[in-house]
Order: C-alpha cells, then structure tokens, then sequence
C-alpha cells in the first residue's frame, strides 16, 4: 500500500494531495492486471465509475467513437490516467482502451477522486487534457500538404523593376521573398539573401534591374505536395524559399523553413537544424538520442506512415551528413569533396523506422587513385560508424557500410562493378548487390544521380537479367499460412519486414523500373506503375493501402519495444499486438500473396519489354 501511495503521489493530479486525501484514494484503490489485447472499458457503450492510471505497459485509447478498424488515437504508458472525463461527468463520452500488452492498471472509483481534481493540480491537469484533445481533434485535418503552410497571398513583382523597387514592396507586404514572374510557369525569385549578397556585398547601386541579381528559376512546389515532401526539399536543396504554385502554374503564395515551426513537423525542422549547426561529435550523438522521442511524437499526431518516416529519415539524413563533416575535417589529409555518401535500403527510400539499419555506400572521385588512400578514407568511416551507433543509430552489420571495399569505390570502378552485375547477377552477389543499389540516394556531395543506378536504370536491356532479379524478388513470399497458424494459436511471432513489408517493396522496386520510373519511396513507386502489365490500378492502389497499415503497425511496435527497453526489432509477438492489428496483418498478407501470385505467372510467360505496358 506505501509503494501505490508513492507511485500515485509522483503523478499529477495526484501529486498535489494532503497526505490523508491521498490515504483514501490510495485505500480505495485496486490494481488489476489486463493481458494483451485485452478490452479494458467501453467508455462509449456505458459511462465507466473508474478512473485508470497506467503502472506498467502501454495502452491504445480511442477518444472518437469511429469505426472498430480505425487506429487508435493515442498510445499511453506509465503515469498516464484515462477514463476521468467519463468517471466525473457520468456521460458516455469514451474513451475505448484495449491493453497494447500486458498491462498493470490503478483502478480508482469515481467517488474517491473527486478531492484529487478538486485541487489546484486537478484543474490544471484537466485544463491541459482539454487542450489536448483538441489539438488531437485538429490534428488529422492540418498541416497534410503545403496547401496548410501558405498564409498569405502571392508577392509579384516585374522585370522592369529595380532593387530599390523589389525592396519596398517586400517591406510594405511584410515578405522575405518577391517573385518576378518570367513565363511559362516559371519565376524569377528575390529574397532577403539575394538583397544583402549580390546588392550590398557586391556594391550595386539601388537602381540596379532586379533582373539582374535575382534567382533565375525559383524553386517551385505544386498545390497538394504532400508538407514532409516540401520538407526534404529544403533539407536536401539548401532552400531558402519555396513558391507554390497550382495546376496552371499560378503562383499561390511560398513557404519557407519558419512556416514548418508551426506544423507538426516543426520539430523534426528543428531539430534537424540543430544537428546541422552542432560544432562537435558529442553534440551530434546528444541530439541523435532524441529521434525515438521526435518519431514517438509523430507516431503519436496520427499522421501517415510514409509522412512521419519521411520526416524521420530528414533528420537522421542530417546527423549523418553532420557526423561525416566532422569526422573528415578532424583529418587533415582527407577532402570531403572527394566523397558523395550514398544511402541504401529503406533510409534512402525515406522509409526508415526504430529498428531499420542504416545501410550505405561511398562514391570516391576519381582522384582517390591509390589504395593508400582508399584505405585512410575507410578507417573515417569506419569512425563514422561508431560515432552513428553512439548517436542510438544502427548500422549494418553485415557489411553494407563504406568502411567496406565492396561498399566505397571510385565512380569508374563502381561503373564496371556495376556492368558486371548486370552480365552475371548470380555471381559475386550480384542480384543482392543490385536490390540495394537501385535504393541509392545521396545525402552529400555530387548531388547527381549515382553511377550505379545509371547502369541498372538500363536493365530492362539485359531482359535475362531481369527476369532473373524479379522472380528472385517474388521468392520473397508473404508468408499467409503462417500468420494464419499464429492466429489458432500454432505460433508465436511474425516477422513484419520479412513476410509482409519486404515483398511490397520488392514488387514496388521492379514494377516502377519496368516503366521507366526513378522514384525511390514504396508509395511513390506502386503510383508510378499502377496500370502497367506487371500492376494493375486495383492492385496498386491495394499495395499503397497495405503498406501503410503494416508501416504504422510496425511503427507502433517499435515504440512499444523501445519504450519497454527491449531490443527493437521486426518480430513481434502477435499475442502483444491489438485485435484490430492482428486482423489489419492477417488480411495484409493475403492481400499481398495474391499480387505476388499474379506476378509469378506474369513474368513465367511474358517478356520485361512487355511489363511496361499501360
């Protein structure tokens, strides 16, 4: 009884009680355990007389009354009380709480509490949740599309417009930015930037033609890009600006990296900016510790899988390119110019969870001609390495990393390695090589696309190969008879990645490449070919929905592993998961074994030529 009286005195509202109050809520009290996926109250069936806090484990909560396969709206854990609002108005008015796990539960009756949010903690505590579901209840609906960030009208200028003239209509509109339009939905661009370098550092006069000291081609957005696209923009291009523009090519307005403060991105923005100004490895590692509390928040605002691992991956993208930066410039020897650092895998499809391995690759210049030297700038990253996992970051264990020679060469000896492969994919691992190459995505230095996806774009020439690579892809099977022996109780776990998520990214990589398509994201891939021979629209659209239910099943278990301080992994446990997840998982999986099955017969009996075909 002292140990529940500690636990409920450290959390509010409890903890501003007099000793006697806290007795009897503590008296009143009764701790109940709940297993996995147990339903813990109904809240919107019937009003509930008790209130809940969480003592161990982690609970799904519904605060809308919405469909039975909808998400939950919030995952809570220790310390969190539910069940008060329904307990103290007598309404049923929710919430729903199903156990995520095993679950330990303080259930207090309605009428031991009332002195609890009586107090001045109570009211706060209850103040507090109310803005809280209310920024839940908006949350959904805002922020989705760079639409959301544009707040005030376009700031149009002309050619024939001075300095002198751009700079008091900025002033006068209150605006960083003044776009001149040029003709076919292009716009020249002034900013606050251009103004104090090419003006008053380089001593032009006021009556200098802004066209000539303008940006040429701004940077422009359409309506509806989704805001975590807008995001890597500015992250990857250095933007100061963004125009947006509609369908005609009418300029709606711009954005800039301020407007992201508001969104609920704001705080991967910052965070990333952060990273990028840090002076020292120790700041790096400190504020890489803090991306499973930036994903768990995402995770948590409800948004789209593929948006919240898109802005994830904006911020470990920017610890690694910060840790790189550092690590060469502590060797006098070496120049950071010579290396362009290439993400694989899911972190450069801007896929990357808790539990993903940073897997990546180096193109050397053509300068780093010696071993010697190949040999210095692999030790560099090898302490890149170190300093990633330090950060809280995995790295690939099994060689897919720069410190390797197989994984960092020379533009040319990448481009032979790479004709090789397609030549002969079964030796030197050459099928493997080419599934993580084909994800290459660089992060620093030459921006251009890498050498290697420019040799494999061409596959589709080499239709042996091909047809090769993709039915090895398709021998990654969702696995459907084993999900359904978990479910009867024949098995205990099921590999999130291996059975279900791999063979929609296998499918994805090889039907956007049969149309000739350089999109890199799962989501983005099954759109660029949804009609061709090899996916048709109906099955597509399928595989895009799938994706993103087992993404955000696998997110969400990620955060439930983390947060109990168990290793992060894809395996999970199907007894842990929801009801709900375990259904969404099973129907996933069928889903996804009926399109591989269409796809096996597809390439037995027809040529790659052909899989392009609309």
């Amino acid at each position: 009884m002292d140990g529940l009286a500690r636990f409920l005195g450290s959390n509010p509202p409890f903890c501003s009680l007099a000793d006697p109050d806290l007795e009897k809520v503590t008296a009143a009290a009764r701790v109940v355990d709940h297993p996995a996926g147990a339903l813990i109250v109904d809240a919107f069936a019937s009003a509930g007389d008790d209130l809940f806090v969480v003592m161990a484990g982690q609970v799904e909560l519904w605060t809308t009354d919405g469909g039975a396969d909808e998400p939950a709206d919030e995952i809570v854990g220790q310390g969190c009380v539910f069940g008060h609002t329904t307990a103290l108005t007598g309404a049923p008015i929710g919430p729903r709480a199903v156990a995520l796990g095993p679950v330990r539960l303080v259930e207090i009756p309605r009428a031991a509490v009332a002195a609890a949010f009586s107090s001045p903690e109570g009211v706060r505590f209850l103040a507090q949740d109310l803005a809280e579901d209310r920024v839940r209840a908006a949350a959904p609906a805002r922020f989705r599309t760079v639409d959301d960030l544009v707040v005030s009208a376009p700031v149009l200028g002309h050619a024939g417009m001075t300095v002198a003239d751009a700079a008091r209509v900025m002033t006068e509109r209150s605006s960083r930015y003044l776009a001149v339009p040029r003709g076919n939905g292009e716009f020249g661009l002034v900013t606050d930037g251009v103004l104090r370098e090419h003006v008053l550092a380089a001593g032009r006069s006021a009556d200098t033609p802004v066209q000539d000291v303008m940006i040429p081609r701004a940077a422009t957005a359409r309506t509806g890009t989704p805001t975590a696209d807008v995001l890597h923009r500015f992250a990857e291009d250095r933007l100061d600006q963004l125009l947006v523009v509609d369908v005609s090519g009418a300029l709606r307005g711009a954005v800039d990296p301020a407007d992201f403060l508001t969104s609920p991105s704001g705080a991967g923005m910052m965070l990333r900016e952060n990273v990028r100004r840090a002076e020292s490895i120790d700041q790096v590692v400190a504020l890489g510790r803090q991306l499973p509390v930036l994903l768990g928040d995402l995770v948590r605002q409800r948004r789209e899988a593929s948006e919240t691992t898109a802005v994830y991956s904006t911020v470990v993208d920017a610890v690694q390119r910060r840790v790189l930066s550092l690590v060469l410039a502590g060797r006098a020897a070496l120049d950071e110019a010579e290396v362009t650092w290439m993400l694989l895998g899911s972190n450069a499809r801007r896929e990357p969870t808790l539990g993903s391995d940073i897997d990546s690759a180096v193109v050397f210049a053509e300068s780093v001609d010696s071993p010697a030297r190949a040999t210095a700038y692999r030790a560099a990253f090898a302490e890149v390495a170190d300093v990633l996992r330090r950060a809280g970051l995995r790295v690939d264990s099994h060689g897919a990393t720069p410190s390797s020679p197989t994984f960092s060469r020379t533009r040319s000896q990448w481009r032979a390695a790479a004709h090789l492969w397609l030549d002969s994919p079964l030796d030197n691992q050459g099928m493997l090589m080419a599934s993580l190459l084909l994800d290459g995505r660089p992060i620093q230095g030459d921006p251009a696309q890498p050498v290697v996806n420019e040799v494999f774009a061409d596959v589709r020439d080499h239709p042996g190969t091909m047809k090769l690579l993709v039915r090895e892809s398709l021998s990654h099977r969702a696995q459907v008879r084993s999900v359904r022996d978990v479910l009867v109780g024949r098995g205990g776990t099921f590999d999130l990645k291996g059975h279900a998520l791999r063979p929609i990214v296998e499918i994805a990589r090889w039907a956007a490449l049969s149309v000739r398509s350089s999109e890199l994201s799962t989501r983005a891939r099954l759109a660029a070919a949804s009609g061709s021979m090899l996916l048709p629209a109906e099955q597509a659209k399928t595989l895009i929905e799938v994706f993103e239910v087992l993404q955000r099943v696998r997110l969400r278990q990620q955060l439930a592993q983390f947060e109990r301080g168990e290793p992060v992994t894809d395996v999970v446990w199907m007894r842990r998961l929801a009801p709900l997840d375990r259904s969404l998982v099973a129907q996933s999986v069928r889903e996804i074994a009926t399109v591989q099955k269409r796809l096996f017969n597809i390439v037995q009996y027809t040529s790659p030529s052909e899989w392009g075909a609309r």
